[in-house]
């Protein structure tokens, strides 16, 4: 049934859509997706400090994916909050962190199931809403623009129909099939923005369902890919080709936008990946030169893990003691590496290069 201007109600049909779709220019895309996927997999796999570096780039997804939503936070407020942990934390930031803690937990139990299923994802929007409120139960929902009124798409609101179709997209996610994986990832990704079956998080559930399919079909060995920055600089198209689906059946430029997302952020997440590389290995050899006394692997990666370190930070990693620990921080400091700041009775210090270059990027 196709989409009726005046009663916008999908009747959403069952996966995958009965339609070519591994068309010439789609699969040359997808060709093109796949390889520097494979790259940034290979890479990642051999880097050194990869927690460091995957912990960064989580960070950054959980940032610009909430933002989608028009949940926003500075990168300072963000880090800040990492290192303090105040008691009033602003409700911008517990969203973002919730968005991380929800994106480990999936991933957690993608490798330990073989599987992304129904549970799994109710289980992620648990988590990201801090609520169990659980699949849609009560009709009304509507997608509306937000400054006509107009409400654009009125998805399935019965709970049973719901389930349906949440049965329907676990099979066809966990099914071993002939389509092209990338390309079933648009499919996928449609479908359960489509189903909405929550009451919030609907959006920021399903980009991380993206991620969590490409480790699933070992695309990838960690959940990085920086998808939502594309969306955020796309947001427009985004929006109108997710509706032009439902109103014309335009599956072509749909799977096309979200190849070319997968291939333009699995550059940009290479290249990001690249550069905290390279800025670990000049800081280490900047430290080994000029301290070489307090030179140290694992102090290299404290004040890597988190943009802010605090003292008990090189404490906790029996690094050194409280005395100590506070006169390496302040010898990274004087070289410019590091920067203190005065947080109430407790002093901070910012890893200056790093802060610049996630910035940046």
């Amino acid at each position: 049934m196709k989409f009726n201007a005046e009663m916008p109600y999908n009747d959403l049909a069952l996966i995958p859509p009965a339609i070519e779709l591994e068309t010439k220019e789609i699969l040359k895309q997808a060709l093109k997706s796949h390889k520097i996927l494979a790259e940034l997999k290979g890479f990642a796999e051999m880097l050194p400090e990869k927690n460091i570096i995957i912990n960064s780039i989580i960070l950054q997804e959980a940032k610009d994916s909430s933002e989608i939503e028009n949940i926003v936070t500075t990168h300072d407020e963000l880090y800040r909050e990492l290192s303090i942990h105040k008691k009033n934390v602003n409700p911008a930031i517990k969203e973002v962190l919730a968005y991380r803690s929800a994106l480990y937990k999936g991933f957690e139990q993608v490798i330990k199931n073989k599987l992304l299923t129904t549970n799994s994802i109710i289980a992620i929007q648990q988590e990201l809403e801090q609520n169990n409120a659980g699949i849609r139960r009560l009709p009304g929902t509507k997608l509306m623009n937000d400054k006509t009124g107009e409400i654009l798409y009125t998805p399935p609101d019965n709970e049973s129909t719901i389930r349906k179709l949440l049965t329907n997209l676990e099979i066809f996610i966990n099914e071993d099939d002939e389509i092209d994986p990338l390309i079933k990832l648009a499919i996928i990704h449609y479908q359960f923005e489509s189903i909405h079956p929550f009451y919030d998080g609907n959006g920021r559930t399903g980009r991380i369902i993206n991620v969590l399919y490409l480790v699933l079909q070992d695309l990838l060995n960690e959940p990085i890919l920086y998808l939502s920055r594309y969306i955020i600089k796309h947001k427009g198209d985004y929006y109108r080709l997710l509706r032009e689906v439902t109103t014309d059946e335009n599956w072509h430029q749909w799977i096309l936008f979200m190849l070319k997302a997968i291939e333009e952020t699995s550059f940009q997440t290479l290249k990001m990946c690249k550069d905290i590389s390279s800025l670990i290995d000049k800081v280490t050899n900047e430290v080994k030169s000029k301290l070489p006394k307090i030179y140290s692997k694992e102090l290299i990666e404290a004040i890597f893990k988190n943009v802010y370190t605090k003292t008990i930070n090189l404490v906790d990693a029996e690094i050194a003691s409280r005395n100590i620990a506070a006169k390496y921080l302040k010898n990274l400091e004087s070289i410019g590496i590091l920067k203190s700041i005065k947080e109430g009775r407790e002093m901070i210090y910012i890893n200056i290069p790093l802060f610049n270059l996630l910035k940046e990027n």
